[in-house]
């Protein structure tokens, strides 16, 4: 019922708050209670990249070693596995830059009127040659067969100079 959700909201909000002691507190509850452990590997695996993010990238390879493990072995044995995946998330570094910035993103995709921008000519594939004389591919700079950075857009012509990282939500 209710409670299925608050104590998951419980858990995801004790280890975002870095309260090792409460997040262990509702993972028991949740697993004594009969919750099924895959479930709560799958919110950890959503949590490792919401709210862990890039201040600790290994936190998702945490979080999809844990669901393969409680997979291959079950309950009650996998209850360890979760409990240490559950620490080391209240124990991580915290950060929301990339999953605000894909907000951004998306929201920028949601608000722009008529359609879409077309992938620059430089970034198109070009199998074939009709599409290499149409221009696709023409001019594209291949970063790795440079010493030094490249200086190429990536964006369509229309978001130039947009970074999704500094922008606001509206």
């Amino acid at each position: 019922g209710e409670e299925h959700y608050n104590c998951i909201s419980a858990l995801h909000k004790s280890m975002r708050g870095s309260d090792e002691n409460a997040s262990l507190y509702w993972l028991a509850r949740m697993l004594e209670g009969g919750e099924d452990p895959l479930y709560v590997a799958r919110r950890l695996v959503r949590f490792a990249s919401e709210d862990i993010g890039l201040a600790d990238p290994l936190a998702l390879t945490q979080a999809v070693a844990a669901y393969q493990g409680c997979h291959f072995i079950g309950m009650p044995e996998c209850e360890v596995i979760l409990a240490q995946c559950v620490v080391y998330f209240a124990r991580a570094p915290k950060s929301v830059e990339v999953y605000r910035a894909y907000s951004n993103v998306k929201e920028c995709l949601r608000t722009h009127t008529g359609p879409l921008p077309p992938v620059p000519l430089h970034l198109r594939n070009a199998p074939t040659r009709l599409m290499k004389n149409l221009g696709y591919g023409k001019g594209y700079k291949y970063n790795p067969m440079y010493k030094e950075p490249v200086e190429q857009d990536y964006l369509p012509e229309e978001l130039k100079g947009t970074d999704f990282f500094k922008e606001k939500k509206t």
